[in-house]
Parts: structure tokens; sequence; C-alpha cells
């Protein structure tokens, strides 16, 4: 039986909609969030998930609880550490570094790409001799990475996905060309 991992969004935060970087700030949901979460709840309804595991951080671990799942806290999962540019958006980093980019460039005193390619490795090498489906409920740059590294690419192609508050996405694999592929991606529903 082929293995499928069904890949989730936080939902909404204070920072989410002026695109704020937080990653180790634990950041609860907003109404809208809440809301949200719901939603994916309801979508996931009549799914049987083999597993379900969690970022540790308030923001995922609320869109489990409101989405109705019971899951596995998995530290793994944490979402990239911007380090000195933790709450900080894109913008403000660029007035200093032009052009800059998280997984191209790195965090000072937080992550890289390849930082968190070694955890999204670790989390597919214990995923890969499992069957039927996961769900993971965790945060926009891990859920991109995990994916570049579910489909053999280099981590930095992570912000080739983008991922919105609540969105759903599918990971599979496609026996017809014998590759993992996406089944799904960024499937969102507003309340």
């Amino acid at each position: 039986m082929p293995h499928t991992i069904y890949l989730c969004r936080h939902g909404d935060t204070e920072w989410s909609p002026v695109r704020r970087l937080a990653g180790r700030t634990d950041l609860d949901l907003t109404s809208i969030g809440e809301d949200t979460a719901r939603q994916v709840g309801k979508r996931l309804e009549g799914i049987a998930f083999d597993r379900i595991w969690v970022s540790p951080l308030l923001r995922a671990r609320r869109t489990a609880e409101l989405a109705g799942f019971t899951a596995t806290i998995d530290p793994r999962l944490v979402e990239m550490n911007f380090g000195r540019y933790e709450g900080l958006t894109v913008h403000d980093v660029r007035k200093d570094r032009p052009g800059w980019t998280y997984l191209g460039d790195g965090c000072p005193d937080g992550d890289t790409a390849a930082d968190l390619a070694a955890r999204c490795d670790l989390v597919l090498a214990d995923l890969a001799p499992l069957t039927g489906t996961t769900l993971i409920i965790a945060h926009s740059v891990l859920l991109r990475v995990l994916t570049a590294r579910y489909l053999g690419l280099p981590p930095e192609r992570g912000r080739n996905f983008m991922m919105a508050p609540g969105a759903l996405s599918i990971l599979d694999y496609d026996p017809v060309d014998d590759a993992p592929a996406i089944r799904g991606w960024n499937s969102v529903h507003r309340p």
C-alpha cells in the first residue's frame, strides 16, 4: 500500500497578514485562524490517518486541536529559526540586504536551508518504511523544504512552493513515473 502524506500549514496568526517572520515566536491563532483550523477538520473528515504529527509551536498545536485531531508532537517540525530577523518582514531585511531570501541566504544566529533539510530528511527517513496515510501540521517554510526534499530537490527549492495559512497539500507516489510526486498543493478554503 502506498504512503500518502498530507501537509497542513497552521491557521492565521497576528503576523500572517503582515508577513512578519514568525519562526520560533510562539503565536496563537487569530479568530480567522481558528475558523480556518475548524474548516481544515471538516475538509479532512472521513480520511483515516494512520499517524498525525504536529510542530510543538502553539499555532500548529491549536490548528490540530480545532481541526479535531489528537497529534504527536515532533520537535523536528518546528519552523525555521529566523535568528536576528525574527519579527521583521522580508521588506525590512532587504533594506540592508537587497535580494535576501531566507532559504537562499540563511539567517544570522538562526537556520540555513541546510539546517531545515537535515531535520526534514530525518522526518522523511522515519516515514519512508511506513505505509498508509500521515498528516503533518506545521509551518510554511518547514513544509516547503520538506516537500523539496521529498521530491529529491535541494532545500532552497522550497521557495518555489507557495503555502497559505490553513492550506492542505498532498505528497504521494506516482507509479506511472515511478517517482515521488505532488498530488495536490496549497488547497485553501476560507470561512
